[in-house]
């Protein structure tokens, strides 16, 4: 039984199998990680290509995105093709595998505890060596309120490209689109900077990877603003989610990126602590502008309560679609 024939309510279920796997097990070290093959090729090119005028630099970068991000969709179907021709049930244990592997839930809440557990001791030190391995920013001088601001940004943004944009293309065309989705936002880590070597050469992967979080982005917000309205349903203390929809549509384009700022700052303003403001790499001070008001000091607290919006949001997201696919279906047999 080939997962291609499956009807989409049907493809929905074993999404949700690979949710479990991947909650359960999240990404074992022993196994080779399709993203991390996909990352060797896009640096071999890269080095190959890169190089030349910024006219030839943005054509290349251009191709360099159409060949990854197409090569990895035909590797992924033809590969499912054959392990289904061999078995049926090897190609769907292969399907699903690959499609947990899509999927970060397990390793971003994990990465956010890892932070919390030290922070909540008292040992700064060990918080710091935590965040770091998670961000990009320098760690060695953050005080508490700044750690915590760094685990839930990071919790925060990666709701949409470590789980809910993953699960959306994975709802629509199972594993080998997932993993076109995965090449696209691996592309777009690696080259996609605005900086002298990147600027042009990664300027097609960049401009990709903000068509395919668009959509994601905007609706993992919402899915974390009813997660936070839930939130008061299990605990005694409910989160400032009046008004949170109005703030969130305000706040998120002063983000420079043109996604990421929707679920910081829904989270933000569901939190009431502000986000953004000043970041330090390799030395070099940068500045962004703040999402969220500040009613509450940042603290350890605020880091478990973002996972568990984060759990809440990529649930109620895959409820969402999994309504929308069970409507167009219903609509398709009426027609």
């Amino acid at each position: 039984m080939s997962l291609d024939l499956l009807s989409l309510p049907a493809l929905a279920g074993w999404v949700a199998l690979a949710i479990v796997i991947d909650l359960i097990v999240g990404d074992p070290r022993a196994l080779p990680h399709p993203v991390v093959i996909i990352g060797k090729a896009i640096s071999a090119l890269e080095h190959r290509c890169n190089h030349g005028s910024p006219q030839r630099r943005r054509l290349l970068g251009g191709c360099l995105t159409l060949v990854v991000v197409l090569g990895t969709f035909s590797v992924a179907w033809l590969g499912l093709a054959l392990l289904s021709w061999v078995h049926p049930w090897l190609g769907l244990a292969a399907e699903l595998w690959l499609l947990a592997t899509t999927l970060a839930i397990k390793g971003l809440a994990d990465a956010g505890r890892a932070i919390a557990a030290p922070l909540r001791q008292g040992d700064l030190p060990g918080a710091r060596q935590a965040l770091s391995r998670v961000v990009g920013r320098d760690t060695q001088a953050l005080d508490e309120a700044e750690i915590t601001r760094g685990a839930v940004e990071t919790v925060a943004e990666n709701t949409v490209d470590g789980i809910t944009s993953p699960l959306l293309f994975a709802l629509l065309g199972g594993a080998p689109l997932a993993l076109a989705y995965k090449a696209v936002n691996t592309l777009d880590s690696m080259v996609g900077y605005r900086n002298e070597r990147y600027g042009d050469f990664g300027y097609a992967s960049a401009r990709l990877d903000d068509l395919a979080n668009w959509l994601p982005a905007r609706l993992t917000a919402l899915c974390l603003w009813l997660a936070g309205v839930l939130y008061g349903v299990f605990h005694r203390s409910p989160l400032r989610w009046r008004g949170a929809l109005a703030a969130t549509w305000r706040e998120a384009p002063r983000h420079p990126s043109p996604n990421a700022g929707w679920p910081e700052a829904m989270v933000a303003n569901l939190l009431g602590v502000q986000l953004g403001g000043t970041n330090v790499y390799q030395g070099q001070v940068s500045h962004r502008a703040t999402l969220g008001t500040a009613h509450d000091l940042l603290k350890a607290s605020h880091i478990t309560t973002t996972i568990w919006l984060m759990h809440g949001a990529w649930l109620m997201f895959f409820l969402l679609l999994f309504f929308l696919q069970l409507c167009l279906v219903m609509a398709t047999v009426a027609g």
